[in-house]
């Protein structure tokens, strides 16, 4: 009997499509073209699994059109807004995602979000590369010092927990608002809040570490940005759905908010223009996950399931449909 046919849908890094090449029939995408829903059901003809990522499109429409032969989808994320599992679910294909190893990567990119916000880190650099720095002086970029904050964290899972870790190297005081209270072992001092209201008068740093989906889209809107802190800071490391872009924007021109760092962004690659025009927004193009070690342990998670499903005929250890 011959290998599975795999098929990956984007380009991976180097040893990940090594192992793919190695146990399966691995139909890569070397030119990384970001293909439609119906170019995937094209390409996954024949195909026992597939490897995809976030941004693939598999909503009910490309999953029912998928061959029968599809059993397994191993998702590089650990988020899966973009799969619709429902359909999956119909079509009897198990679907995987990669947690865990994201975890401390994504954390560190919160971390770098809040430091460049608060000390103005982007509006700096920018300065310095236009030829515009003159020399120190006493009032020049002056930003906030983060010991003795209080960051607020909403979604107190392994990200937020990872990020608490390292803030409270900075001397923040860690809140959390989470969907049911943390063991005390998990919580290490933090401070639960029962409510959103509670956590936002609270937050002078808020991070968002919540799903996407409807359920959460432009969760932060005007009426909770209204109940911050004067001068607090907002940060996305988690689904740019869950901001509302205008409300933001409102906020940071008005002095509201003393700035904000985003990692996501609603509808990305497309960056709402309004945020290119504030010098106190700090912005990264999706880097949560970007290094090499997590990258790869992504793919190697996502090919462990593979692997359980269409090689040994074992049940997916990271199965979420």
């Amino acid at each position: 009997m011959g290998k599975p046919t795999l098929l990956v849908t984007r380009h991976l890094p180097a040893a990940v499509e090594a192992r793919a090449a190695r146990d399966y029939e691995a139909r890569l995408n070397p030119d990384d073209m970001i293909w439609s829903g119906e170019e995937i059901v094209r390409h996954a003809a024949g195909c026992d699994g597939l490897l995809v990522a976030a941004g693939c499109r598999m909503d009910a429409a490309t999953l029912g059109a998928l061959p029968a032969s599809v059993r397994c989808i191993a998702t590089f994320s650990v988020g899966t807004d973009h799969i619709d599992l429902a359909a999956a679910k119909a079509r009897g294909i198990v679907v995987a995602n990669t947690p865990d190893v994201l975890s401390v990567a994504t954390a560190e990119i919160g971390m770098l979000l809040i430091l460049m916000a608060a000390r103005r880190g982007g509006e700096a650099e920018r300065l310095v590369r236009a030829g515009q720095w003159h020399g120190w002086t006493p009032t020049q970029l002056m930003g906030v010092t983060l010991e003795g904050k209080r960051l607020g964290i909403l979604g107190m899972g392994r990200i937020g927990r990872a990020l608490a870790r390292m803030a409270r190297g900075f001397g923040m005081e860690i809140h959390y608002r989470n969907r049911s209270r943390l063991d005390p072992a998990l919580e290490e001092g933090a401070i639960y809040h029962d409510s959103d209201e509670s956590l936002l008068r609270a937050a002078q740093v808020l991070s968002l570490h919540i799903p996407g989906g409807a359920a959460t889209r432009h969760w932060l809107n005007a009426e909770r940005i209204a109940l911050l802190p004067k001068g607090a800071i907002v940060v996305n490391t988690g689904r740019g759905t869950t901001v509302d872009d205008a409300a933001l924007i409102a906020a940071l021109r008005s002095g509201h908010l003393f700035a904000a760092g985003l990692d996501v962004y609603d509808g990305e690659p497309k960056v709402n223009p309004g945020y290119l025009a504030l010098e106190n927004v700090a912005l990264l193009p999706h880097l949560g996950s970007a290094t090499v070690e997590t990258r790869d342990a992504m793919g190697f998670r996502a090919l462990d399931n593979l692997d359980a499903v269409l090689l040994r005929g074992a049940a997916a250890p990271d199965r979420v449909a």
